[in-house]
């Protein structure tokens, strides 16, 4: 049984300025399959490796796979039925597979705009890919399919779905293959040093209605701090990594565990090693701040934070639970703690207005984090948010929703106006830092890394790779006239899924009626009261962090 993975050659000039990161779904969904027996395994990364569809298709018919399976974020969506299409023309009798998010939530819509998608996994993929295969190996595919849980397929002229697959329940059970990767490719520009993403936990105890995280995930699993260790360990004795992030959207949120895997890194003498990276919440750095120095010392050294746009501060659009004191003081704790901060702007909402755009620059600058990344506010089409927008929502080609594309049309501005004042913000701050901060602030390693980030920025700026300038044509404020998105305006929503849709929809609301027929209270959350990531005060109390270490 020989298995091919592909991960797509999807690009958008977005976080891909900071290097490039190795696929980790390869490395989790190998490792179980190789746990299962299943050891002809292979891997193109025609991202990393830029290859063409003749080179993909070269590949592809040179391995002569049983099975080609591809995953897909939002953007990369057509990139990954176009891997498919080329399978189906290189190895015919392979079958043809495809998970990730994208997918996960919108296989109605997958498998009716691409015949070339034979089947697709429903959220996390290990378990349910070892029995997939398992199935087609005992020759009992197609027979079969409709008893394999966490599957979609088409049956005739139906899109039929099995029953959800439960979540993995033993994480520490899942041995990573990461020696499928080539290594030598996958460095982080800032220090010149090679990169992983592993993780520690899965999921957020957290349900915003604009996440994708909780929703895949299902429910917050976490790892033991010893064992995320381990593979850390072997990442950088085996391949040589110097730098890692790890993949949880917010790792801090179990304290507890969180301090254990810090101080057995700290144990085992890896900080000197190798150093990494967290997003995480204001409200989880402030709560932390008598911790932050045991951080740095296990080799934190940067830190993504989700503050507040000024938009959402100044009209309310999202609930000021974070306040814009808790953002400066979370940023100076940081910056204190020789760990350096990145802050994270969304622009780009209804109510946008060249005045909000430069009050986040003169935050950023107030602040005074090290760096500052002004992200497009982009609706996930399989979010809650993403319906209640409704009409607002114009653009339905997916490739574009990389958070560098103005998805969404402020009333007061034109698409190109918004790229064009972003980047003014970008061209002021990181000018300025060049000049007066990075080169003179601080020595040895901390001057290191701020430059290291500065080459990033430079190289991508000079390529025209940043924010996808390049493609649509902006090369300074005057030349905003003629920038052109190229949105695909024939891709529509597929009829399958606007049903799928209509009847969730229905669903809530008969939920809705028995509730309010029981008595019970309904709360319906408006979109005015939707929370920018780490907008909550919540944390993890000491009866849910007891309860995740008995069950986990």
């Amino acid at each position: 049984m020989r298995i091919v993975l592909v991960h797509p050659n999807y690009h958008s000039g977005g976080a891909e300025i900071a290097g490039n990161w190795p696929p980790a779904w390869v490395a989790y969904l190998a490792g179980a399959l190789k746990g299962a027996g299943y050891d002809d395994i292979h891997f193109l990364d025609a991202m990393t490796n830029h290859l063409s569809d003749e080179d993909l298709r070269d590949r592809i018919a040179e391995l002569r796979p049983d099975i080609v399976g591809t995953t897909a974020i939002t953007p990369s969506i057509y990139t990954a039925e176009r891997v498919l299409e080329i399978a189906r023309e290189a190895a015919p009798g392979a079958l043809r597979i495809i998970g990730g998010v994208h997918a996960t939530f919108m296989y109605k819509q997958v498998l009716s705009e691409s015949d070339a998608v034979d089947v697709v996994v429903r959220g996390e993929g290990e378990e349910i890919l070892v029995e997939f295969v398992n199935t087609v190996s005992r020759g009992r595919w197609p027979e079969d399919r409709h008893q394999v849980r966490g599957l979609a397929f088409r049956d005739g002229e139906q899109i039929v779905a099995t029953p959800s697959a439960p979540t993995v329940k033993n994480l520490d059970g899942i041995t990573p293959d990461w020696s499928l990767l080539e290594w030598e490719k996958y460095i982080y520009v800032p220090l010149g040093v090679r990169v992983a993403i592993p993780n520690m936990a899965r999921g957020c105890p957290f349900t915003c209605s604009f996440c994708s995280q909780w929703k895949f995930w299902r429910d917050y699993r976490i790892r033991d701090p010893i064992k995320v260790v381990d593979e850390i360990e072997a990442l950088v004795n085996d391949h040589d990594v110097g730098f890692f992030i790890l993949a949880d959207e917010e790792p801090t949120i179990h304290r507890k565990k969180f301090v254990a895997f810090c101080e057995e890194l700290i144990a085992r003498d890896l900080p000197d090693r190798v150093k990494w990276g967290i997003n995480t919440r204001v409200t989880d750095i402030l709560r932390d701040e008598k911790l932050l120095p045991l951080y740095r010392k296990a080799g934190l050294v940067h830190v993504s934070l989700g503050t507040e746009a000024a938009t959402q501060l100044k009209l309310d659009r999202f609930n000021k639970e974070t306040r814009v004191d808790d953002n400066r003081r979370a940023i100076k704790l940081l910056r204190d703690a020789d760990i350096f901060v990145e802050a994270q702007f969304i622009v780009g909402l209804d109510n946008e207005t060249p005045e909000t755009l430069e009050q986040t620059y003169r935050m950023a600058w107030d602040w005074q984090p090290d760096l500052a990344n002004w992200a497009m506010y982009t609706p996930w089409p399989f979010t809650p948010l993403f319906q209640e927008l409704g009409d607002k929502v114009e653009v339905f080609d997916f490739s574009k929703y990389n958070f560098v594309t103005p998805i969404m049309k402020p009333a007061a501005m034109e698409r190109a106006e918004l790229l064009d004042r972003v980047m003014n913000n970008y061209r002021r701050f990181y000018m300025k830092k060049a000049l007066f901060h990075y080169p003179w602030r601080g020595t040895g390693f901390r001057r290191r890394y701020l430059l290291g980030c500065l080459k990033a920025f430079m190289k991508a700026g000079f390529q025209r790779t940043f924010y996808d300038l390049g493609k649509v044509g902006y090369w300074g404020p005057q030349s905003k006239k003629k920038v052109d998105f190229h949105f695909d305006e024939s891709k529509r929503l597929a009829k399958a899924q606007l049903e799928d849709w209509e009847a969730a929809a229905d669903r809530a609301e008969r939920l809705r009626a028995q509730r309010r027929n029981g008595g019970g209270e309904t709360v319906v959350v408006p979109v005015e009261a939707i929370k920018a990531c780490g907008g909550t005060n919540r944390q993890l109390d000491e009866t849910e962090a007891q309860a995740g270490d008995r069950v986990h």
